[in-house]
């Protein structure tokens, strides 16, 4: 019987000849466009593990590992029957079992962290170019949950939260989820300090083979800023939607994100009525706020609302405008691309379009404005006067206490404690 064995080569880039990446080559290196030999398994069987080059298709990859000409129409068509085979992405990593005269017997595709395209050869023995030799599935990557505590401070060393996130020995993904939730009381961008110091649970999320897979929800958080103390609890009322609160039970989703950036860490040009023009040597009012930030960074809605311009408008070159409730509005200028169109629905923290250069800038940068009324407002001073959302309903405090004290309880556990706190925690997020 042949043994079913799998052999996974770390760090792969395939190229046109399926070529394994050298693994002792610096972090971001080019891959060798070098043929190197396949891993050779018992019998009449081979392994290739690697990452989808740039540009590739699932017929090129099939046909560059060298699987049969007859074979690759089959396993094409099967597996776009259960997955858009246009959103094959370059670099995802795949794995494929390959017979000695060119059959496939699997192939291994992580559409993302969570799951996998798995196709195999149909038990029945079929064979040729018909889809009807294999089997396509959408399957779940198993995974390991963990709750883990994550303290850091800003300091010299660490003088923002991505450095004293990284400090920590945690990925920049996490320092974005903790500024999210604390988005509506602190901005990130200009306030956050020496001295700041953060402690939070989330579930850690490991594969099989214990590496590291991303970060679940945050289960509770505490930031101190500048002498505040902010809590926040993940809790879901029955039947609705996760929501973080403070601990008496006060939502922190605010009315207007205090920006529209997931993080950016300069306001370059702030509101004024009179402001020396980069570009046009000329004073003139600047009527929103400009954040540096890389080309391509996410701008998001800051609010629910009604796009009634999306497009390029003059000096603001790409440009979104959202109308939101009770009289507000906001602009989003320069834009690189635009993500939406004129009269969609979007939701607080939604995709409107991605930082660019385009129309009068002299760089990358983001400019955001805000009205109220038609008339436009500082946004940096208007977000905090906005009311928040809906507290935790009377009949929903016990619970809401109850998880409450449990989590924050766990913050402080020793991590042999907590595996089986995940199940308890789970029953209510």
């Amino acid at each position: 019987m042949r043994a079913d064995v799998f052999v996974i080569i770390a760090s792969c880039s395939v190229a046109a000849a399926c070529a394994p990446h050298d693994p002792s080559a610096p972090k971001g290196a080019e891959p060798s466009a070098t043929r190197q030999a396949d891993v050779n398994l018992p019998h009449d069987s081979r392994i290739i593990a690697a990452r989808v080059a740039a540009g590739a298709t699932l017929a090129s990859v099939l046909g560059d590992c060298k699987i049969a000409h007859a074979e690759v129409a089959g396993v094409v068509i099967r597996a776009a029957s259960i997955f858009d085979l246009r959103k094959l992405r370059a670099a995802q990593p795949y794995r494929l079992e390959r017979a000695d005269d060119g059959l496939l017997r699997r192939f291994e595709y992580e559409i993302d962290s969570d799951r996998l395209l798995r196709v195999t050869r149909s038990s029945s023995g079929a064979g040729g170019v018909s889809d009807a030799a294999f089997v396509a599935e959408v399957l779940p990557i198993p995974k390991t949950r963990v709750l883990a505590s994550v303290r850091g401070t800003v300091d010299r060393g660490a003088p923002s939260l991505f450095a004293a996130m990284d400090a920590a020995g945690e990925t920049v993904d996490l320092s974005i989820n903790l500024a999210d939730i604390f988005s509506g009381e602190i901005d990130f961008n200009i306030e956050v300090q020496p001295g700041d110091r953060f402690e939070l649970l989330v579930e850690k999320q490991y594969r099989d083979d214990h590496v590291f897979s991303g970060y679940g929800p945050i289960l509770a958080a505490e930031f101190d800023n500048a002498g505040r103390r902010f809590r926040a609890v993940r809790f879901a009322p029955p039947g609705g939607t996760p929501g973080y609160y403070d601990e008496r039970g006060v939502s922190l989703r605010r009315f207007f994100l205090h920006s529209p950036l997931k993080f950016s860490p300069i306001v370059t040009s702030g509101f004024t009525r009179s402001r020396l023009h980069p570009i046009l040597r000329e004073l003139r009012p600047h009527l929103g706020v400009d954040y540096r930030a890389p080309i391509g960074a996410a701008v998001v809605a800051v609010a629910d609302g009604v796009v009634v311009e999306a497009g390029v408008s003059g000096g603001a070159g790409r440009m979104v405008h959202l109308r939101h409730v009770n009289g507000y509005e906001s602009e989003y200028l320069h834009l690189s691309t635009i993500a939406v169109r004129v009269g969609m629905h979007v939701r607080q923290g939604d995709l409107v379009g991605r930082v660019g250069a385009s129309g009068l800038a002299t760089g990358p940068h983001l400019d955001y404005r805000l009205k109220k009324n038609g008339a436009f407002i500082n946004p940096l001073t208007a977000q905090r006067a906005m009311p928040p959302a809906d507290p935790i309903p009377a009949t929903e405090r016990a619970a809401f206490s109850d998880v409450r004290d449990r989590v924050f309880a766990e913050i402080a556990a020793p991590p042999a404690t907590r595996h089986a706190a995940i199940a308890a925690a789970h029953q209510q997020q």
